[in-house]
Protein backbone atom coordinates (compact mmCIF):
# COMPACT_ATOMS: atom_id res chain seq x y z
CA UNK A 1 0.00 0.00 0.00
CA UNK A 2 1.30 3.64 -1.00
CA UNK A 3 1.18 5.98 1.63
CA UNK A 4 -0.92 8.75 0.93
CA UNK A 5 1.33 12.28 0.32
CA UNK A 6 -0.32 15.13 -0.31
CA UNK A 7 -3.68 17.09 1.23
CA UNK A 8 -6.23 19.56 -0.49
CA UNK A 9 -7.74 21.75 1.84
CA UNK A 10 -11.25 23.56 1.31
CA UNK A 11 -12.30 26.31 3.37
CA UNK A 12 -15.64 27.59 2.61
CA UNK A 13 -18.13 30.52 4.04
CA UNK A 14 -21.59 30.68 2.69
CA UNK A 15 -20.14 33.77 0.30
CA UNK A 16 -17.51 32.29 -1.02
CA UNK A 17 -14.56 29.77 -1.27
CA UNK A 18 -11.94 31.55 0.47
CA UNK A 19 -9.17 28.60 -0.25
CA UNK A 20 -8.79 25.58 -2.22
CA UNK A 21 -5.02 24.34 -2.72
CA UNK A 22 -2.35 22.15 -1.58
CA UNK A 23 -1.12 21.86 1.83
CA UNK A 24 2.01 19.68 3.45
CA UNK A 25 -0.28 19.72 7.03
CA UNK A 26 -2.81 21.52 9.35
CA UNK A 27 -4.12 22.50 12.39
CA UNK A 28 -7.87 23.70 13.66
CA UNK A 29 -10.00 24.09 16.60
CA UNK A 30 -12.89 21.11 16.87
CA UNK A 31 -15.73 22.05 19.27
CA UNK A 32 -13.75 20.17 21.63
CA UNK A 33 -9.78 20.20 21.15
CA UNK A 34 -7.37 20.71 18.55
CA UNK A 35 -6.93 18.48 15.61
CA UNK A 36 -3.66 17.74 13.06
CA UNK A 37 -4.17 16.59 9.95
CA UNK A 38 -1.28 14.55 7.89
CA UNK A 39 -1.48 12.92 4.45
CA UNK A 40 -3.28 9.67 4.94
CA UNK A 41 -5.33 10.80 8.06
CA UNK A 42 -8.79 8.27 8.34
CA UNK A 43 -12.11 9.59 7.43
CA UNK A 44 -13.80 12.36 9.46
CA UNK A 45 -16.80 14.88 10.44
CA UNK A 46 -16.95 16.75 13.11
CA UNK A 47 -18.29 20.04 14.60
CA UNK A 48 -15.53 23.03 14.34
CA UNK A 49 -14.44 25.31 17.17
CA UNK A 50 -13.77 28.93 17.27
CA UNK A 51 -9.78 29.61 16.66
CA UNK A 52 -7.07 29.26 14.93
CA UNK A 53 -6.82 27.00 11.33
CA UNK A 54 -3.03 26.86 10.97
CA UNK A 55 -2.14 25.46 7.59
CA UNK A 56 1.54 24.66 5.72
CA UNK A 57 2.23 24.84 2.66
CA UNK A 58 3.66 22.88 0.10
CA UNK A 59 6.68 25.18 -1.23
CA UNK A 60 7.85 26.41 2.57
CA UNK A 61 5.27 29.03 4.92
CA UNK A 62 2.37 28.54 6.49
CA UNK A 63 -1.09 30.32 6.59
CA UNK A 64 -3.37 31.37 9.81
CA UNK A 65 -6.75 32.07 9.44
CA UNK A 66 -9.87 32.77 12.09
CA UNK A 67 -12.51 30.30 11.66
CA UNK A 68 -16.03 30.56 13.91
CA UNK A 69 -17.45 27.24 13.95
CA UNK A 70 -18.85 24.71 11.04
CA UNK A 71 -17.96 21.83 9.85
CA UNK A 72 -15.28 19.70 9.19
CA UNK A 73 -14.74 16.90 6.75
CA UNK A 74 -12.15 14.58 6.02
CA UNK A 75 -12.34 12.27 2.85
CA UNK A 76 -9.05 10.71 1.04
CA UNK A 77 -6.95 13.57 0.55
CA UNK A 78 -9.40 16.63 0.71
CA UNK A 79 -10.12 18.62 4.19
CA UNK A 80 -13.13 20.59 4.00
CA UNK A 81 -14.00 23.06 6.09
CA UNK A 82 -17.32 24.68 6.06
CA UNK A 83 -17.72 27.26 8.32
CA UNK A 84 -20.04 30.69 8.85
CA UNK A 85 -16.97 33.33 9.05
CA UNK A 86 -13.00 32.93 8.13
CA UNK A 87 -10.73 35.56 7.49
CA UNK A 88 -6.92 35.91 7.49
CA UNK A 89 -5.43 36.46 11.41
CA UNK A 90 -3.38 39.95 9.56
CA UNK A 91 -7.51 40.92 8.89
CA UNK A 92 -8.67 40.74 12.46
CA UNK A 93 -9.53 44.61 13.92
CA UNK A 94 -8.42 44.43 17.57
CA UNK A 95 -10.10 47.16 18.86
CA UNK A 96 -13.46 46.29 17.44
CA UNK A 97 -12.96 42.86 18.73
CA UNK A 98 -12.49 44.58 22.06
CA UNK A 99 -15.46 46.45 21.77
CA UNK A 100 -17.39 43.31 20.84
CA UNK A 101 -16.03 41.42 23.57
CA UNK A 102 -17.30 44.41 26.06
CA UNK A 103 -20.38 44.44 24.99
CA UNK A 104 -20.43 40.56 25.31
CA UNK A 105 -19.31 40.81 29.07
CA UNK A 106 -21.54 43.55 30.01
CA UNK A 107 -24.88 41.67 28.58
CA UNK A 108 -27.36 40.25 30.93
CA UNK A 109 -28.93 37.11 29.37
CA UNK A 110 -32.55 36.05 30.74
CA UNK A 111 -32.04 32.42 29.26
CA UNK A 112 -30.35 28.98 28.94
CA UNK A 113 -29.86 30.03 25.13
CA UNK A 114 -28.96 33.70 26.45
CA UNK A 115 -25.88 32.57 28.36
CA UNK A 116 -24.57 30.14 25.69
CA UNK A 117 -24.32 33.05 23.27
CA UNK A 118 -22.44 35.20 25.53
CA UNK A 119 -20.37 32.76 26.51
CA UNK A 120 -19.55 32.08 22.43
CA UNK A 121 -19.35 36.12 22.40
CA UNK A 122 -16.91 36.17 25.13
CA UNK A 123 -14.57 33.15 23.89
CA UNK A 124 -14.65 34.38 19.55
CA UNK A 125 -13.72 38.57 21.42
CA UNK A 126 -10.78 36.84 22.92
CA UNK A 127 -9.73 34.17 20.33
CA UNK A 128 -9.49 37.10 18.00
CA UNK A 129 -7.68 39.40 20.43
CA UNK A 130 -5.09 36.74 21.54
CA UNK A 131 -4.61 35.48 17.89
CA UNK A 132 -3.98 38.80 16.07
CA UNK A 133 -1.65 40.16 19.11
CA UNK A 134 0.58 36.81 19.88
CA UNK A 135 3.70 36.58 18.16
CA UNK A 136 4.74 33.89 15.54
Amino acid sequence: MIAATELRLVLVTPEKTLFDQPVKALRFPLFDGQIGVLPGRAPLIGRLGIGELKFDLPGGGSERFFIDGGFAQIKGSIVTLLTSRAMPISAIDVEKAKVDLAAALASVPHDEAGFTQKAQAVDRARKMIELRTKRV
